[in-house]
């Protein structure tokens, strides 16, 4: 009897394994007999056991009457026993390394409140790693309930809130607030949790002051809503505007004007841009200038064909506003703003992002603004004259005169052309986005981060100094004492000697590479005070994606079909939906000795050498 139980209770974690990898629902609507869709866990399981003898022996109608193991709560500990078997080997892995905190909120299917934790390390290979450890429901959103929630995971975890190094949440109030938000709160208990705030929810901010400061700007993106909306506002017109743009690719393929290929040239539609991921403005704009000719069309018949007076005036208006030499100019102003700031802005979605890096990046956009000012104007005047040439827009004389809006015309004051679009506009917007990066972006001019730069690797290290890491240590009592301050200084000297003439390290790129370099190289245990402080400078969070990434797979999970799911049992989906990298490493046997443990079971589990094939050779193989 217990060997059967052991290959039915392995048989139905290998269902559940499938389904939870997969993100499948369990249960069905009708689960009977005589059903003919059981739901996927029943249905599953009876395709496995019509396909594997020996599972078919012990399961179903040859199962005891009480020990089926197909109920929900068996299918909700098996769950559970996988999220703490993939739990236990974070927090094994974590040891007793640094450690960051990120996380942030969002609203699930249901409308609950949900808090993403997720925590960054280095690991013994010298990786940089993200793992998300839970999703917690949040009745109360205040910081004391966040950091009562945080300490709960901590301890239920065994994690020590000293090895805590580094804070990352985004720009509300509840997080950041200097007296009485999640940020001070833990820095009351550990004043070396460093907090950063994301870098890429700053840089979304700074365009987004920028579209409300400068009134120009605001009415441009006013306006492109308005368009996307009037051409996306029934099958119809979204059809007529694909297929106009196909036909017009077709022709510029058939005249060799345009080229064929790879992500070259391709079908598109026009999206409708968001309000908090200003990169979506960048797609759209691009989108508006390669589908210009098929929009003007499209507009042009639902102006022709709409018996609606005030509908026909709106369309108007926008077609009115397209053949205007401004908007276009505006329209490759953002175009070429944007495309700058949505390199950085990719740059920073990516998994490995480490301080010293983003502040590289920063600094870069920094050098493209202040390039393009001072020497780009008259290239992009002609970029936008060549586009209203070709489309048939007016184009002013440069030089002309025209009236400054807003004044009677008994005051009536003349400005040229020139100084409207060159001083009121190119520049004024591009100080504006420069000004706002400055502001937006505090943390690159702090001491923290400034001394942190001393570890870039580029040309040769030519920015390290050793008084500056020195300072650095010292902003880390707890992990420099004062006899390890004074042997670093000897060890700082003699390693960046090593490496500037180490050929194995002449092209490595960026810190995070550094570090997994000198655990290839056995440099972390010649120079263990250096590779230390390389840990604490990658540990720092300066972006919150993963945390945003959780929420993108929480509404995958919970589904408006899926919203009646109990927070545990989200939480437990969850944790083996994201981190399925680390489930596979997982075998079945650590995870049916964690759910044999949960609670007393009517039958207990032999040992894998119990389980014999009738041949003699031994079945511990037959289920993963």
């Amino acid at each position: 009897m217990e060997v059967a139980y052991r290959i039915r209770l392995t048989a139905i974690l290998d269902v559940t394994r499938f389904l939870l990898k997969q993100d499948l629902p369990f249960r069905g609507n009708d689960e009977s007999s005589n059903s003919l869709n059981k739901g996927n866990f029943l249905e599953l399981l009876e395709w496995y056991n019509l396909r594997n003898e020996e599972v078919w022996k012990t399961i179903n109608q040859n199962a005891p009457g009480n020990n089926q193991l197909t109920s929900l709560k068996i299918q909700k500990d098996l769950t559970n026993a996988c999220a703490t078997e993939i739990t236990r080997v974070i927090v094994d892995d974590i040891g007793d390394k640094f450690f960051s905190l990120m996380i942030d909120e969002a609203q699930d299917a249901s409308i609950k409140q949900q808090m993403g934790v997720v925590l960054r390390y280095v690991n013994k290979n010298g990786h940089v790693i993200e793992r998300f450890l839970a999703l917690v429901h949040m009745p109360d959103t205040s910081a004391i309930s966040l950091k009562n929630a945080i300490d709960y995971l901590f301890a239920k975890h065994k994690l020590s809130l000293s090895r805590l190094r580094g804070q990352g949440y985004d720009g509300d109030s509840t997080m950041r607030g200097e007296f009485n938000g999640l940020k001070a709160l833990i820095l009351k208990e550990n004043p070396y949790a460093r907090y950063v705030h994301c870098f890429a929810h700053q840089l979304q901010l700074v365009v987004v002051a920028v579209a409300k400061e400068n009134r120009i700007v605001s009415d441009f993106f006013q306006y492109v809503n308005m368009i996307v909306n009037a051409t996306g506002a029934s099958c119809k017109m979204r059809y007529q505007l694909w297929q106009h743009h196909h036909n017009r690719l077709v022709e510029q393929l058939e005249k060799v004007e345009i080229v064929s290929g790879k992500e070259k040239n391709q079908e598109s539609s026009l999206a409708r841009p968001g309000d908090t991921r200003w990169g979506s403005h960048y797609t759209t704009i691009l989108e508006l200038i390669s589908m210009w000719t098929s929009i003007s069309e499209v507009l042009q018949n639902v102006h022709d064909d709409d018996a609606s007076t005030n509908n026909r005036g709106i369309v108007a208006s926008l077609i009115d506003k397209m053949e205007n030499y401004q908007f276009v100019f505006v329209m490759y102003l953002m175009r070429r703003l944007l495309g700058m700031t949505n390199e950085l802005s990719l740059a920073l979605q990516q998994k490995d992002q480490n301080n010293v890096q983003a502040m590289r990046l920063i600094e870069v956009v920094k050098a493209r603004l202040q390039h393009f000012r001072e020497t780009g104007w008259e290239e992009f005047l002609g970029e936008v004259t060549s586009f209203c040439k070709e489309n048939s827009i007016n184009v002013p004389n440069i030089e002309d005169n025209m009236p400054i809006r807003g004044l009677s015309r008994r005051e009536e004051q003349f400005i040229t052309h020139f100084h409207h679009y060159r001083v009121e506009i190119f520049c004024e917007v591009i100080d504006l986005i420069y000004q706002e990066l400055l502001n937006r972006f505090p943390e690159a001019s702090t001491e923290l981060l400034l001394l942190v730069s001393c570890l870039d690797r580029r040309d040769s290290f030519s920015k390290f100094n050793i008084h500056k890491l020195l300072r650095l240590a010292e902003m880390y009592p707890e992990d420099f004492s004062v006899t390890e301050r004074m042997m670093l200084e000897d060890q700082l000297a003699t390693f960046i000697y090593d490496v500037r003439h180490d050929d194995d390290f002449a092209n490595v790129g960026d810190l995070g590479g550094f570090a997994i370099k000198m655990v290839d190289t056995g440099k972390c245990t010649i120079f263990p005070l250096v590779y230390r402080l390389i840990e604490l400078a990658l540990v720092l969070p300066v972006v919150t994606i993963s945390v945003e990434r959780v929420f993108l797979a929480m509404n995958i999970v919970k589904t408006d079909l899926r919203n009646k799911m109990g927070d545990e049992w989200m939480n437990d989906s969850m944790i083996v939906y994201i981190k399925k990298e680390v489930f596979t490493t997982i075998d079945n046997e650590a995870i049916l000795q964690c759910f044999q443990k949960m609670q007393a079971h009517r039958i207990q589990l032999p040992p894998l050498s119990s389980m014999r094939r009738t041949d003699g050779t031994s079945n511990s193989n037959v289920h993963r």
